[in-house]
């Protein structure tokens, strides 16, 4: 298999897209050390342990964005981080600037500072989201890539700050 005897982190791996990836790899046969926010939440859990090949090669990690240094045992020995973890929410926000966009970005760097501290890690993969590049414009070729991005002008006027967050976050 592609992935045997090598070590990855998924942080936020209970969401959605981190649980199918989390899925992939293990069924790569790597070995996958999964960041949750909390253990004690089997509604957060249970999906996780349950895929094939989780008992033998999943471990699962508490870790904080906004903690400094709480992603650091779950690095240790990673070969990669595939970074999916992210602050969301669709409930009205009343400062959406220090509410969602200030605490993605510190828990960006928090998982950068973990990551830099890790010799055996060569690579850091940051997943993004649809909402990063749907609103505001349309690319003429109908492909989006890494430099296409939603609108944050038009995000912000129409407060779907979430995807304006993504947007910044991105870039």
């Amino acid at each position: 298999m592609a992935g045997e005897g090598k070590v990855v982190c998924v942080t936020g791996a209970s969401g959605y897209i981190a649980s199918w990836l989390v899925k992939l790899l293990l069924d790569h046969g790597y070995t996958v050390h999964a960041t949750v926010r909390s253990l004690d939440d089997p509604k957060k859990t249970e999906h996780l342990l349950a895929l094939d090949g989780a008992k033998e090669r999943l471990s699962l990690f508490e870790a904080n964005l906004s903690v400094e240094g709480s992603f650091d045992s779950a690095f240790n020995g990673c070969v990669c981080v595939f970074h999916t973890a992210s602050p969301v929410t669709f409930a009205s926000l009343d400062d959406p600037q220090m509410e969602l966009l200030d605490p993605a970005v510190k828990g960006t760097l928090n998982v950068l500072k973990s990551a830099a501290k890790v010799q055996s890690l060569k690579r850091v993969v940051f997943t993004s989201s649809l909402a990063a590049v749907i609103y505001g414009y349309k690319p003429p070729s109908g492909v989006v890539d890494e430099t296409w991005f939603s609108d944050p002008v038009f995000c912000e006027q129409t407060k779907v700050y979430i995807t304006r967050n993504f947007s910044i976050i991105c870039k």
